[in-house]
């Protein structure tokens, strides 16, 4: 799909391969593993080894794209109501209203667009809570995707490639605030590592409760819904981004086809 949108080497020339993965033991000894078996590629699977980018590498590039094709994102303006007829959609975004043909809601699991289509979006919440923070730090090197516990609680400190950041990831008590300041998270690293690992700063972090939901479905009308909007899942394994962008490229060239003249029966399809 990145090769279908033009932007597969400006993603291999931003990130990088994943270092390996280095499991710490107790005794603190390690061992260290590949992410992944990769083999040659093939017609088939031409980019078959993982390529770390970080997700605001990836979305600049992403936008620098749609720049050369003449569009930009807006931020800072919130959809705050919308109403469909047979001929399109009308959005109220903050003060002003636009129409449009048609409209997609990819505004994550909370989504706006779903509640306000009255979609069921049945599942669970998961008895797991995590965070996960990109920082800058100093007292471990960038050579490894070190993770530390061997049993619970669990701590992983992540080089992110193209940057001079770590992610931060770990399991945290589904109750209570969780301090995510540089201080929080220094206090953090040093009860789950024993060593002396200095968070210095915080440039983004969150702490989520893990969810696996599905909208009963993907459309009313007019109206659209794709990525988290119409399906959440733990992290684990990227299944919610890799879904999410297929909705997205499969929605978006159908929308298009549409829109230059084909039958609105190829919508059904999605």
């Amino acid at each position: 799909m990145f090769e279908d949108y033009g932007i597969v080497d400006r993603l291999f020339a931003t990130g990088g391969p994943y270092p390996p993965l280095r499991e710490y033991r107790a005794d603190g000894s390690f061992v260290d593993s590949p992410l992944a078996e990769v083999g040659d590629p093939t017609p088939a699977e031409p980019y078959n080894a993982p390529l770390m980018v970080p997700q605001f590498l990836t979305e600049a590039v992403m936008r620098e794209r749609l720049a050369e094709l003449g569009h930009q994102p807006e931020f800072g303006r919130e959809l705050t109501g919308f109403w469909q007829d047979a001929e399109g959609v009308t959005a109220q975004i903050g003060d002003d209203v636009v129409r449009a043909r048609f409209l997609v809601g990819a505004d994550g699991g909370r989504s706006f667009v779903r509640h306000r289509l009255d979609i069921d979006f049945p599942g669970k919440t998961l008895d797991a809570r995590a965070i996960v923070a990109d920082v800058v730090l100093e007292g471990i090197g960038r050579d490894a995707w070190h993770r530390f516990g061997a049993e619970m609680p669990q701590l992983s400190l992540c080089p992110l490639a193209g940057t001079d950041l770590f992610q931060v990831q770990g399991p945290v008590p589904l109750e209570g605030d969780v301090d995510l300041t540089a201080a929080g998270l220094t206090a953090l690293a040093a009860e789950r590592t024993g060593r002396d690992i200095a968070i210095r700063s915080v440039t983004w972090a969150s702490a989520y409760t893990m969810n696996a939901r599905l909208a009963e479905r993907y459309r009313v009308g007019r109206v659209f819904l794709v990525g988290d909007a119409a399906h959440t899942h733990p992290p684990t394994g990227g299944q919610g981004l890799n879904t999410s962008v297929q909705d997205s490229y499969n929605l978006g060239w159908k929308l298009a086809a549409v829109l230059g003249g084909a039958p609105k029966k190829l919508l059904a399809t999605y």
